[in-house]
């Protein structure tokens, strides 16, 4: 309360402050601020700081406020949704979450560093009260009950030739790889909102980051489990027993064992719809993974068969006869690479820019293109036979150009030939609309390391150490990679950086098989166990 003439003071003064133009105001401010002691100058500030908060959700336009929260980390766009209910509705937009997903999700952030799983599509195996639904499914691949010899095609005309291998498409590094699946299952399609996408990924990620896991051991088998592949939430196997195995991760049971293999199981692949397998009886077979029965049985190898790859139609098997053959089921076309000087241990496609990576008990590696049947490149550097190797992601090529950046290991000749087709042979020169393969590759060697190529100049840019016995197994996504050595234990790697982030132990042998997705790894070993960590929240 004041006196009734200090409050006629105050109110003149008020009175004549509003009168004054803005100039004046400032003077006044000026000399008011220059008089006063600390403790007032203190309660100034404090007051100030009230007045001057303005809602800009209430003033600005949609546009702006959707733009501004765009800049916006995780942490910052839910202590937003804490404010009001206004806040909160324009935090939880669509629009914001499936831009944070975009920066995050399958990459790595360039301003955060975070980087989280792409989550595979849960599906199911194809399967339906209808029985004939299985071998509708296998028509594709010509289930010829008897035993089919495929290396009488293998010498081909360069026009039948030109059939097996897929219509060429706009030049690209491709960003997305995804395996080709056949009849696909119409299910309903399923929404949920970007906020929630971007929470059970990030979760999942926490678990991969910490080490948070359950782990189940699936025993079965009689012999070293050498071969696995995870689809869903199902589990294949395969071993020196001779057999084929497919798992429930859910229930943890045995659902199906498929025999006729009369050798050593060292290869697999899986896709939900059927079982490849790859045996050391010089034969690859396909199953119907309901029955358990053989539909097919294929040969035209010399010598046991030790890696396999499969996209879409097209089949590669890489074997102890030093060759490497692709199968392309839907022609009845097969042809024969040729360069190793040893066994051919692992193969993979990239189909959209139509070649093939291969790797070899020679030492080597070998880039091949599809379309001239021709080797592109032989990558040494290996002093151990080179037992698997993988394409990195594109997704990933800026982080890891980035990381590289101060590499002694990379060159200018390095980094002038990327990008550009000249340095992938003639295939590439002759059809400048052909895309071109990943940048990047990474393969694991029985001279205890990891290698990361470059795919364009063929050098090796990096070197990975951690096992202290040879390196069987190797498993690569977008964000990791997992490798099994002869030191009996796993080791979960940064893709970009070449860090080793965690290591995995259970096994009492050398660790022969690694399988991976986003939220599972599987191992198996000598010792007959299969481990598998699931990393979901």
């Amino acid at each position: 309360t004041h006196s009734p003439k200090s409050q006629e003071m105050i109110t003149s003064t008020w009175a004549s402050f509003s009168n004054f133009p803005d100039k004046e105001r400032r003077v006044l401010i000026d000399g008011i601020l220059a008089r006063c002691c600390s403790s007032q100058l203190s309660y100034i500030s404090t007051s100030i700081k009230a007045l001057i908060r303005i809602n800009f959700f209430a003033v600005l336009p949609m546009e702006l406020l959707y733009r501004i929260l765009q800049y916006l980390n995780m942490t910052t766009l839910c202590r937003v949704t804490q404010v009001s209910h206004l806040w909160r509705k324009l935090a939880d937009d669509d629009v914001i979450w499936h831009r944070m997903c975009e920066q995050h999700i399958n990459t790595k952030c360039s301003k955060c560093g975070w980087s989280l799983p792409l989550l595979q599509r849960q599906g199911r195996l194809v399967q339906s009260q209808n029985p004939d639904l299985s071998e509708s499914s296998l028509e594709y691949w010509n289930p010829v009950r008897k035993e089919y010899d495929w290396e009488t095609k293998a010498d081909v005309s360069p026009s039948r030739s030109s059939s097996a291998s897929p219509p060429p498409v706009k030049r690209q590094r491709v960003l997305h790889h995804h395996a080709v699946e056949l009849n696909p299952p119409c299910y309903p399609r399923q929404t949920q909102p970007w906020k929630e996408v971007y929470r059970e990924r990030f979760m999942l990620e926490l678990n991969w980051k910490h080490g948070r896991y359950k782990t189940i051991v699936l025993e079965g088998h009689n012999d070293s489990v050498m071969c696995l592949q995870i689809h869903n939430n199902y589990l294949a196997t395969g071993s020196y027993d001779d057999t084929v195995k497919l798992w429930n991760l859910d229930s943890r049971e045995l659902i199906q064992t498929f025999k006729g293999h009369t050798a050593d199981i060292r290869a697999l692949q899986f896709d939900g719809h059927k079982i490849i397998s790859g045996s050391l009886d010089h034969t690859i077979k396909i199953w119907n993974w309901q029955t358990g029965k053989c539909v097919l049985t294929f040969s035209g190898h010399d010598d046991g068969i030790i890696g396999l790859d499969i996209a879409g139609n097209i089949l590669a098997s890489g074997a102890m006869d030093e060759t490497i053959k692709v199968w392309n089921f839907e022609n009845k076309v097969a042809f024969t690479l040729r360069g190793h000087t040893d066994s051919v241990n692992s193969v993979k496609f990239d189909m959209t820019s139509r070649t093939l990576i291969s790797a070899s008990d020679d030492f080597t590696l070998q880039l091949w293109d599809l379309d001239t049947r021709q080797c592109i490149r032989t990558f040494e550097a290996h002093c151990g036979q080179v037992q698997q190797v993988a394409f990195i992601s594109p997704q990933i090529e800026h982080s890891l150009e980035l990381s590289l950046a101060d590499s002694t290991l990379v060159t200018t000749c390095d980094r002038a030939v990327e990008g550009t087709g000249v340095s992938y042979g003639k295939g590439f020169l002759t059809h400048p609309e052909r895309p071109l393969l990943p940048l990047y590759a990474i393969s694991a060697s029985l001279d205890d390391t990891l290698r990361l190529w470059n795919t364009a100049s063929g050098a090796c840019v990096r070197v990975s150490f951690g096992h202290a016995k040879g390196v069987w197994a190797l498993a690569v996504d977008s964000l990791r990679a997992v490798s099994g050595a002869g030191d009996s234990i796993a080791k979960v790697w940064d893709v970009v950086t070449g860090d080793c982030v965690r290591t995995m132990t259970g096994h009492t042998a050398p660790v022969t098989c690694v399988a991976l997705t986003d939220s599972v790894m599987a191992t198996g070993s000598d010792d007959c166990g299969v481990i598998v960590s699931n990393f979901k929240p």
